[in-house]
């Protein structure tokens, strides 16, 4: 065996690529949770439930330790995916990211103008423009597992490709159009927490610890400046290494950033997106009558997951494959195209979180905004499903 053939055997595969089925697995998990907590918003349960998330401990109430703090964490993960998958991964060259980079942009600008043609009369509830622009990876990953082999392999990086370029889009929204009053203090100590970790890289320093610390006093400044403190953990993933061992140069499975990666992928599976979606998927139905869903942004929020998402990522895909930019993923058909396309619409827990920062004062409109999440996503996902269902299997599993 050559040494370029040993350096690419010994080259990790992609937490994305390598944990599908683990992902999944914290999809189905969502599922339930989400379910779980729309049961209680609407049994006797209900006051217990809602109160419990707003007590306080410490300066936060129990809602936003969970929304700025556990989401910290995801929101970390979601950077050491990006960085990982655009430098060592899927996405590593312009060849690749070519198809889900521009399948994610036409899946971003499609749901937010159809929000927007609902909205774009109401100063109040337009600027929820962006909720219907996420895709939920786990979700949607969720969904696609149920189909077993019957979906190409392909198909499946293709999603999380797709989506680790949509989370990258949700992120930069969020830090420039859902933050709050800055203070000037509290962005310049962030700033300097920053340059330490980037020093800190440069430098060569070799354990986790260091950078951990380090990333804790990022969030307390990211929280108090009025920038949203999830982005805190963003800019910290940016800074931790992908570099191998000094004693296995050639083995990148021993990188900070993967060991980092590996750590958190099943806590942030199992545990923490599942209390975030068990804490904002609640909501109460009492009093609330059939025009409920056919208010413009409970409208809005739906039809941009739903037909945004297919007339989007579909046609972005389509027209990319037709200009000869890229390809269809491989083993995968048309059919396949309009099922992964559905699933995208499953926007779960990115909407629910921009929709908690868009609407943060108005408890009315998060509501509308969950009802049509709910609605939205749902339908993406049974219709997705039932696509890919129906959809001839890639060869290898016909000729089984």
């Amino acid at each position: 065996m050559s040494d370029a053939m040993r350096k690419l055997a010994r080259r990790p595969v992609s937490i994305l690529r390598g944990f599908l089925d683990s992902e999944a697995a914290g999809g189905l998990i969502l599922m339930a949770t989400a379910a779980v907590a729309l049961v209680i918003a609407n049994s006797p349960l209900a006051p217990t439930y809602f109160a419990a998330l707003g007590v306080y401990v410490g300066p936060l109430n129990v809602s936003h330790w969970i929304n700025d703090g556990l989401m910290a964490v995801f929101f970390l993960l979601v950077g050491l995916e990006i960085k990982r998958e655009m430098l060592d991964g899927q996405l590593a060259s312009w060849s690749n990211r070519a198809l889900p980079g521009i399948a994610a942009a036409g899946g971003m600008v499609v749901p937010a103008l159809i929000f927007l043609a609902f909205n774009a009369g109401s100063a109040e509830t337009s600027r929820g423009w962006a909720i219907p622009t996420a895709t939920d990876i786990a979700f949607a990953l969720g969904v696609m597992s149920l189909l077993g082999p019957r979906v190409p392999a392909a198909l499946k990086v293709f999603l999380a490709a797709l989506a680790i370029i949509d989370d990258l889009g949700a992120v930069v929204i969020i830090a420039l159009f859902y933050s709050g009053a800055l203070s000037l203090f509290d962005l310049a100590c962030a700033a300097v927490a920053l340059t330490v970790l980037v020093g800190m890289n440069r430098f060569g320093v070799s354990r986790l610890w260091p950078f951990l610390l380090i990333g804790a006093v990022l969030w307390f400044f990211v929280l108090r400046s009025g920038v949203h403190a999830t982005i805190a953990g963003v800019l910290l993933a940016l800074t931790i290494p992908l570099r191998p061992a000094p004693a296995a140069p050639d083995d990148m499975a021993h990188s900070l950033l993967h060991q980092l990666e590996h750590a958190l992928h099943k806590p942030v599976a199992f545990l923490v997106v599942p209390i975030f979606g068990f804490a904002n998927a609640g909501v109460s139905f009492a009093g609330l009558g059939a025009d409920a869903i056919t208010q413009p942004l409970t409208l809005g929020v739906a039809l941009g997951l739903l037909l945004g998402k297919l007339i989007g990522v579909f046609g972005a895909s389509a027209l990319a494959i037709r200009f000869g930019i890229a390809t269809l993923p491989f083993r995968a058909n048309w059919t396949h195209m309009v099922g992964v396309s559905l699933l995208c619409g499953i926007g779960f827990t990115m909407s629910l979180f921009i929709g908690l920062l868009a609407f943060a004062d108005y408890p009315a409109q998060q509501a509308g905004v969950k009802i049509g999440i709910l609605i939205g996503s749902g339908l993406a996902g049974v219709l997705g499903w039932l696509v890919l269902r129906l959809a001839p299997a890639p060869r290898e599993v016909r000729a089984a």
